[in-house]
């Protein structure tokens, strides 16, 4: 069948709406989007991971990841979040999880700027949207692991229905570190620090210590299979959020000598 174009009449008439043109500046504050690391960059398997910057009133597009299950953290600020005709406020360190291959569009109706972490991994099932509130999770025992020096904080564990992605806080007080230290040979992370300054190795052995860094807020780093990570607290509070893609576990609840904080190096 031919398309037939509306007349000039028609587009003209009284039902029509003419809207007028607008200007963006070159310098106007505007939603940006910064590509952290692929997993291909990253020597990784599964996680990439990127940033989202918001100014107040400002929305992005609509956006899936075909292919990918994610998960969202707001860092800085507040945002809404849409999911496919589902609507979710996210306050500072909440968490997000978004399905495989889901609809998802981000708003800052705040006043202050929105900063988001998004990872994701390669998935090949469909879940159910899930909202971890930092405000609730915070005061709930059975999501912390209280450990010497530091507590963690289960947002997206294993009790939640994904393919590969599990995440959660890590809060170090001044001066502690992480002990013993552990690799995986079924999980890759990365730890994206949002608050406080430390060091960070990433090492497949002590005779091959070949990663040592001075980490702070912004900062991230990536570990691959089998490479020890160990954290350092300096004379201020750290906090970053960890992200594993892989098999789905916390290290704690499947090793107790962890919990301990005592032993030799240890691997899961």
């Amino acid at each position: 069948m031919a398309t037939t174009l509306p007349t000039a009449e028609e587009q003209t008439g009284p039902a029509a709406v003419v809207h007028p043109g607008k200007m963006f500046r070159a310098a106007a504050p505007a939603v940006t989007y910064r590509q952290r690391f692929t997993h291909e960059e990253a020597d990784l398997q599964f996680l990439d991971c990127g940033e989202y910057e918001l100014p107040p009133g400002s929305s992005t597009a609509p956006n899936s990841l075909a292919g990918r299950e994610s998960l969202l953290f707001q860092w800085k600020g507040s945002a809404e979040v849409e999911v496919d005709g589902q609507s979710f406020t996210l306050a500072p360190y909440d968490t997000l999880y978004i399905p495989l291959g889901a609809a998802f569009r981000i708003a800052n109706a705040g006043e202050e700027t929105s900063r988001v972490i998004q990872t994701s991994a390669p998935a090949a099932n469909v879940h159910p949207v899930f909202h971890s509130k930092f405000a609730e999770f915070s005061v709930r025992e059975e999501r912390i692991r209280r450990l010497k020096g530091k507590d963690v904080y289960l947002m997206f564990d294993v009790s939640e229905a994904a393919d590969r992605l599990v995440a959660g806080y890590t809060f170090f007080e001044p001066f502690a570190r992480s002990w013993p230290p552990h690799n995986h040979t079924d999980q890759e992370e990365t730890y994206i620090f949002i608050r406080g300054k430390g060091s960070m190795e990433v090492y497949e052995t002590p005779e091959k210590l070949t990663f040592v860094h001075n980490v702070s807020e912004g900062d991230l780093v990536t570990i691959p299979f089998l490479n020890y990570h160990p954290v350092f607290s300096q004379e201020s509070p750290l906090e970053f959020i960890w992200c594993i893609a892989g098999e789905r576990y916390w290290v704690g609840d499947k090793n107790k000598t962890f919990m301990t904080g005592t032993g030799p190096a240890l691997t899961t």
